[in-house]
């Protein structure tokens, strides 16, 4: 059983000394990975991680994750050898298709199916990886730096499956007809099929599995707290009791979380788990039992 990791998705950004002192309460919390997602109205990851590898020592860095459709694979490979130089070999490369049309429209960018996102991600992968061997710069891990391939539908799975070190799963899938990326969170039953497909996919790989928490809150009736969750976010297409059993709502006590996260590793061989920003804070003391 893998040891647990535990990595925060940084989305807000005021300026330099903010983002610093971010980075460094980050570290000193006892996260192991700093992350920055690809969005638009977010910092520009590859800037913003030079940026934490500079205010910090020992934290991972990575992308989580970038949206395949930006980016052009000779032009990432140069982000990413550059990256990993400057952070002294941390940097972990997360990508995704996107998911959001609205930001593909904004960047005058096509969106395309979800077959088609799929394929540019998949030709990216490839061709990344003579990028980084025939390029110059070089990164420091080599042949390249660990890779993530994070999302939800089948075909996505067995791709991150076969080929990433770590398969991020979402938990969670896109509200159908939406354009601006609102998603809809997965039963625990249906998280076990996608957990189960991607074993098969993998063969005698066994690449690191991580889940992105959506909530944390740390409180003392646990029922209440997810009634009151239910009915903030309109989530009326789950039962309270299946909301209990979801890995990415961590509410209770701290002690609680510790063991809804200790049984998802158990049930789903989840090891590596991200958090939102808004929910870095409260989620430091469970870090700090698990330890």
């Amino acid at each position: 059983m893998r040891p647990f990791r535990f990595g925060v998705n940084l989305t807000s950004f005021e300026d330099r000394a903010t983002w610093v002192a971010t980075c460094r309460h980050v570290e000193e919390q006892g996260y192991d990975v700093v992350l920055v997602p690809d969005h638009l109205g977010m910092p520009a990851p590859f800037p913003a991680l030079a940026a934490a590898a500079d205010a910090t020592e020992r934290v991972r860095l990575g992308t989580f994750v970038l949206n395949a459709g930006f980016w052009n694979p000779t032009l990432l490979a140069r982000e990413v050898a550059t990256l990993d130089q400057l952070s002294g070999g941390r940097f972990e490369l997360g990508l995704g298709t996107g998911y959001n049309r609205a930001e593909f429209d904004a960047a005058g960018l096509p969106f395309g199916s979800p077959g088609e996102r799929v394929s540019a991600l998949e030709d990216l992968v490839e061709r990344l990886g003579t990028a980084l061997a025939d390029g110059t710069p070089k990164p420091a891990q080599l042949p390249r730096p660990p890779l993530l391939l994070g999302g939800n539908g089948d075909r996505m799975l067995r791709l991150a499956a076969r080929h990433a070190d770590t398969v991020a799963f979402a938990g969670a899938t896109l509200k159908p007809g939406s354009t601006t990326g609102e998603l809809l969170l997965l039963t625990a039953e249906e998280l076990d099929g996608r957990i189960a497909l991607a074993a098969e996919a993998a063969g005698e790989r066994d690449p690191e599995r991580n889940l992105l928490v959506q909530v944390v809150a740390v409180v003392d009736d646990r029922r209440a707290a997810i009634e009151q969750l239910r009915a903030q976010f309109g989530v009326d297409y789950l039962t309270v009791e299946q909301m209990l059993e979801l890995p990415t709502l961590l509410v209770g006590t701290v002690d609680e979380i510790v063991e809804q996260l200790r049984a998802a590793r158990e049930r789903f061989g989840i090891s590596y788990v991200t958090v939102l920003q808004p929910s870095a804070e409260a989620f430091a003391p469970v870090i700090e039992k698990l330890r």
